[in-house]
């Protein structure tokens, strides 16, 4: 065997191990979809299919996000699919465009909330004590309040960005993941491992991350897919009601308050966002349904 050869060998063996260990976790995945039930696949297909149009929204819009293309509430026709809006914007473009914002937003909301509730609460769930009892105190004064009434105040106040808009929601949502992720930290932070870990010197974040993290995974994604439709429906009331996110920006609650007084006149037009914002709602509930199930140890009997 030549030089080359048998340095070769090792490269090999190593890319053949790396290939193991993906193979393992996607063969598993692909089984446990195969098995799924329809109304995972079906979530799962508009969830893929909003996806898509959120991404390639120039490719799909017929016109420009905010181009005015034609006369006030022009009726449906091959040239407007769904009419036009009250300053003539063609509707299928704003829907288009409405998914990459909409849903854009919320999934950046939801991971910020995610990223402050979730580590605020592994803290409390670690350390306990005082500092337990200091930020679980802050997030029941904060969930004291309605939290579209808080929103509306706060926006109120500092403006209806789409920044302000972010961390306000984020600031606000992230003390129910604060709730969950404490609960179900607490319940793993007196285990053998995470007390041997202490016991190591290891440092606070790694036990946070490498003990208490992984084993809490299951229910905070399922809880990553219901926050998910909570702030989605926040973002979108909050735009009905004039506070979301503001124009020119399409946005699926704003074009409902836009195009509402078409329902006087015997008009659809302004239950296709409304119909979108349902049906990813449902869509994503479902999703979040099957992978409980999956995850919770429960199996049909039959």
């Amino acid at each position: 065997m030549t030089l080359e050869a048998e340095r070769a060998v090792p490269v090999a063996r190593a890319v053949a191990f790396r290939a193991s260990r993906w193979r393992g976790p996607l063969a598993g995945a692909w089984r446990g979809l195969r098995k799924a039930p329809v109304s995972a696949w079906f979530g799962l297909s508009v969830i893929g299919g909003y996806l898509v149009v959120a991404v390639v929204a120039p490719l799909i819009a017929p016109y420009g996000e905010a181009q005015v293309v034609g006369n006030q509430y022009e009726a449906w026709s091959a040239q407007f699919p769904f009419g036009t809006d009250q300053l003539g914007r063609d509707l299928f473009t704003r829907l288009v465009y409405g998914a990459r914002n909409t849903i854009g937003i919320a999934v950046l909301t939801t991971m910020l909330s995610f990223l402050l509730g979730g580590a605020l609460g592994l803290l409390a769930a670690v350390l306990g004590g005082w500092i337990d009892q200091a930020l679980g105190r802050l997030v029941d004064v904060l969930m004291a309040i309605p939290q579209l009434i808080f929103a509306l105040m706060l926006l109120s106040i500092f403006g209806p960005s789409v920044k302000n808009l972010v961390l306000i929601i984020a600031v606000l949502d992230s003390t129910r993941v604060f709730r969950l992720s404490r609960a179900v930290g607490m319940n793993v932070a007196v285990m053998d491992f995470v007390e041997a870990a202490k016991l190591r010197g290891e440092r606070l974040g790694w036990i946070m991350r490498r003990e208490l993290l992984p084993n809490i995974m299951p229910p905070m994604v399922a809880e990553f897919g219901l926050r998910f439709c909570f702030v989605f429906l926040t973002i979108s009331a909050l735009s009905f009601l004039g506070l979301g996110i503001q124009p020119p920006t399409a946005d699926w609650g704003s074009m409902v308050r836009e195009n509402a007084t078409l329902i006087n006149y015997g008009d659809v037009t302004p239950l296709l966002p409304a119909g979108a914002i349902a049906l990813l709602t449902v869509a994503v509930n479902c999703v979040v349904d099957w992978f409980i199930h999956q995850t919770s140890g429960l199996r049909d009997e039959h």
